[in-house]
């Protein structure tokens, strides 16, 4: 008995031990740990009824902070090396905007390969609160508000706000932080505003207005 202890059960323990402390010390599996709570807080919502489903889900999701983290950190350390290397002012800048541009292209293809995976368990309207859980909800309620601020908009006012806040989300999908995400918003709400001053509305009054409305 005690040689077949030391024979079999032994190395199992030690692979279970292994598996044990490096999940401990990895950053990496704290990092799945803290992106597979955000993901279930998405799933959540979704009613999905088989368990199966809703982890495969849940794990796609956490997935995607985990590729887009790795973009982030190979990014960060390309212009790092970039700066380091180029002495020259405008080089160095060329070079860190190829890395920028670069990275914004696998962020694109990475999405798009997110989203067609989804499709496969998912319906159209579950994949919005996907897209909306994974960027604050800030298209809703930014869509909401400008309803709500200017209520004489026309209709294709209201469907150029629309496409513009969906544009800004698919962007804002792939931004590895929670201030990238809201700058592209901050971005396209810029590009509404501009819009809609061209179309002859005065945004301070129509605020101003729509803050009296709230108080009463």
């Amino acid at each position: 008995m005690h040689v077949f202890f030391k024979k079999h059960c032994l190395p199992l323990l030690a692979v279970i031990c292994s598996v044990n402390v490096n999940a401990q010390t990895s950053e990496d599996q704290a990092y799945l740990n803290v992106v597979k709570e955000r993901a279930y807080k998405i799933t959540a919502p979704l009613a999905i009824a088989d368990s199966a489903k809703f982890y495969s889900v849940r794990d796609k999701i956490a997935q995607e902070y985990v590729d887009i983290k790795k973009i982030d950190d190979k990014k960060e350390q390309a212009i790092k090396s970039a700066k380091s290397e180029n002495t020259d002012k405008q080089a160095a800048e060329a070079r860190v905007k190829a890395i920028v541009e670069a990275s914004e292209e696998k962020r694109t293809a990475l999405n798009a390969r997110f989203l067609k995976s989804l499709e496969k368990q998912l319906n159209n309207d579950q994949i919005e609160q996907v897209k909306n859980g994974l960027t604050y909800n800030v298209l809703p309620i930014t869509y909401k508000a400008h309803l709500d601020m200017i209520p004489s908009l026309k209709e294709e006012e209201k469907k150029y706000i629309y496409n513009a806040l969906v544009e800004a989300r698919e962007h804002a999908m792939a931004a590895g932080s929670s201030d990238a995400k809201h700058a592209w918003f901050g971005k396209y709400k810029g590009r509404i505003n501009n819009y809609l001053a061209a179309r002859g509305y005065d945004l301070k009054k129509e605020r101003e207005a729509w803050n009296e409305r709230q108080k009463k």
